[in-house]
């Protein structure tokens, strides 16, 4: 059975942040805990979401007073730590300088790693993906911590532990895996592939403002444990999900038997669940799946029932960014003129519906919407 530490915590104070990262620990453990999990000296690598170059405090990127406060613990057991991601839009330095991140690395002696050296490796134990290039910083470390937020994503429901080491892909080479694996089943067997390829120790959610849709949504909660996929159940049940086998990674991992799923199978010490609920979180998909052999019947299906990208036309700033970071060749988005700027359009029956564009869009023009049949389907 997986433990996992549920904390309220309800500012981003870094004091406050820091006792109850350490209230967590102690709950798993303590100090034998950590120094199991961190050996003497151990190259330690923090992996944040900083997904695009984002203000001090957004909710979509891992905010900085939580990165300093597990600096400050982690620092007494290990000097040699370092952080990096690889940001799904733009310069991975200019985004952890924007964020926050490099003023509190400097601070502390803590080097940035951008994940542009990559290393060519293969995965002999597999879900789905044998071979791959990796960042060399996180799969040369002797711990990756993972430092995610809580999010709903339109293709995978919900992002949190498992999916922020979509990170160690360098660059661009992320859009090609959009591309490879424009099936939502698929893309999380990839990830869960990816997480046993970088060995990700650890993980610390941060849950206390999340990300719902575009916008900000107060949770105060705090998750922490070894399971990335028992933390990411536990957030999930957290936003209104039932089942946590209707998020398609979980599902993944359950079936493949990756990692703790299910409640009986995860041990939640501090808080309570029942306590922590959000009973009016907006998720962004619910469950619900139709699989048949054809696999022309089952793409026309999706391709009738996946929600689709919608522009808020008044919020666009015309700054190209979805056209830019859309993975397809050729490009599912076209600019053209509207209200005076260039503004996106889709070319809908191209579109992978990875969302890149709606994940990225620095203005939350970019909403998800379902078809009439999607909404009956899916009971949204």
């Amino acid at each position: 059975m997986e433990k996992i530490a549920l904390l309220k915590c309800e500012d981003y104070d870094v004091k406050t942040i820091e006792n109850k990262l350490r209230e967590g620990f102690e709950l798993l453990g303590g100090d034998e805990f950590l120094r199991k999990l961190i050996p003497i000296n151990s190259k330690v690598l923090l992996k944040p979401n900083l997904l695009s170059a984002e203000k001090p405090g957004s909710p979509t990127v891992t905010h900085y007073s939580v990165f300093e406060a597990v600096i400050r613990i982690i620092k007494e057991y290990t000097d040699n730590i370092t952080f990096g991601d690889s940001p799904g839009f733009g310069d991975a330095r200019k985004a952890a300088e924007k964020c926050g991140l490099i003023e509190v690395a400097d601070r502390y002696g803590v080097k940035f790693e951008d994940f542009l050296d990559s290393v060519h490796v293969k995965l002999d134990n597999s879900i789905l993906c044998k071979s791959w290039n990796v960042a060399r910083a996180p799969y040369e470390a002797d711990v990756v911590i993972t430092l995610p937020k809580l999010k709903t994503h339109a293709m995978a429901f919900f992002t949190g532990a498992v999916k922020n080491q979509f990170g160690c892909i360098p660059g661009t080479q992320k859009a090609a895996w959009h591309t490879r694996m424009p099936d939502a089943n698929n893309f999380c067997k990839m990830l869960l592939d990816l997480n046993t390829l970088v060995g990700t120790s650890f993980a610390i959610l941060d849950g206390i403002i999340a990300m719902e849709g575009n916008g900000p949504r107060k949770m105060n909660t705090i998750i922490m444990g070894e399971s990335l996929t028992a933390v990411d159940s536990v957030a999930v049940s957290l936003i209104g999900y039932k089942d946590p086998l209707d998020i398609p990674v979980l599902k993944e991992a359950n079936d493949n038997k990756w990692g703790a799923v299910l409640s009986k199978d995860i041990q939640v010490v501090g808080e309570n669940v029942e306590d922590m609920l959000v009973t009016d979180f907006k998720l962004s998909r619910t469950g619900g799946s139709f699989y048949f052999k054809n696999q022309v019947v089952n793409d026309f299906l999706k391709g009738m029932i996946a929600p689709s990208p919608v522009l808020i036309r008044d919020k666009c700033i015309g700054c190209s960014r979805c056209y830019e970071v859309c993975p397809e060749k050729p490009k599912v988005i076209k600019m053209v003129k509207m209200d005076g700027k260039n503004k996106p359009t889709w070319n809908m029956s191209q579109c992978i519906r990875c969302f890149c564009c709606q994940e990225l869009c620095p203005n939350g023009a970019i909403e998800t919407k379902h078809s009439l049949i999607g909404k009956i389907l899916f009971r949204k």
